[in-house]
């Protein structure tokens, strides 16, 4: 489980080079839709939640992650980029 602000998720999947949802939704054996939800998107017809609970609060709120998996991915990806240094704060 992580506790991070919802700013930082969005940030991090606004970094991501295009196509990089649809890499991870392959990686792990998910639909595309479930992966942007994961990043605050809101379309469940096509996509289910992955364990994220939004708090309000600073900065956006506070988003609880029960499954980091998505997050891991998506940081490993900027890191591979150059788009994010390693241990860079979230």
């Amino acid at each position: 489980m992580r506790i991070i602000t919802f700013n930082q998720l969005r940030e991090i999947k606004n970094l991501l080079p295009e196509g990089s949802t649809h890499q991870i939704a392959d990686r792990l054996n998910l639909d595309v839709q479930t992966v942007r939800n994961y990043f605050g998107g809101t379309d469940y017809d096509d996509g289910v939640s992955m364990g994220i609970h939004i708090q309000p609060g600073p900065d956006g709120g506070y988003v609880t992650l029960e499954d980091t998996k998505i997050l891991d991915m998506a940081i490993a990806i900027l890191e591979q980029t150059g788009l994010r240094q390693p241990q860079q704060g979230i």
